[in-house]
């Protein structure tokens, strides 16, 4: 056998390593994270609650959903021990660093144009750009409807009709 017929293989298993590998060091960053955890931490589940450690033991953590309410979770059940920071921006709307907004783009441009130019294009009274345009289908009177014929008559057919009935 040659080292050609071979190299598909070889990079088969060296591919399979790489990413046992790399999911290995996830699993083991995650383990890190949750052996982090302490009281008073806050976290979210992999379910997307967020709540406050008060408890940590062996496989379980004990967590503060809320006023009277504790709820027992595994402890692999966390998805991400939070800062407090970020835990305090999402769960309760406060940003720490208020100082870090100073350099956002508004939201609305119109703070960032000339005021004098959009007060005169206003006052011009160029209506053209308001005109509405009416798209919707009109009547003709080519047609003649079934309401108009006389009841002897039977109505006239156009090029679409067909004498199926």
């Amino acid at each position: 056998m040659s080292l050609v017929t071979l190299l598909p293989f070889i990079v088969l298993i060296g591919a399979m390593f790489l990413m046992t590998r790399s999911a290995k060091k996830k699993q083991q960053q995650a383990a890190d994270m949750r052996n982090q955890m302490q009281p008073g931490s806050g976290v979210r589940t992999i379910g997307g609650m967020y709540a406050t450690v008060k408890e940590v033991n062996e496989d379980t953590v004990l967590l503060d959903a809320g006023p009277g309410v504790e709820l027992l979770f595994a402890k692999n059940s966390i998805g991400a021990v939070l800062t407090d920071d970020e835990y305090n921006r999402i769960v309760h709307g406060i940003e720490h660093d208020l100082k870090s907004d100073a350099g956002l783009v508004p939201d609305d441009a119109s703070s960032l144009t000339d005021s004098d130019e959009s007060a005169e294009a206003a006052s011009d009274g160029d209506t053209s750009a308001d005109a509405s345009v009416d798209l919707g289908k009109k009547d003709t009177a080519e047609e003649p409807s079934t309401a108009d014929a006389k009841p002897g008559e039977e109505p006239k057919k156009s090029d679409g009709d067909s004498d199926a009935k």
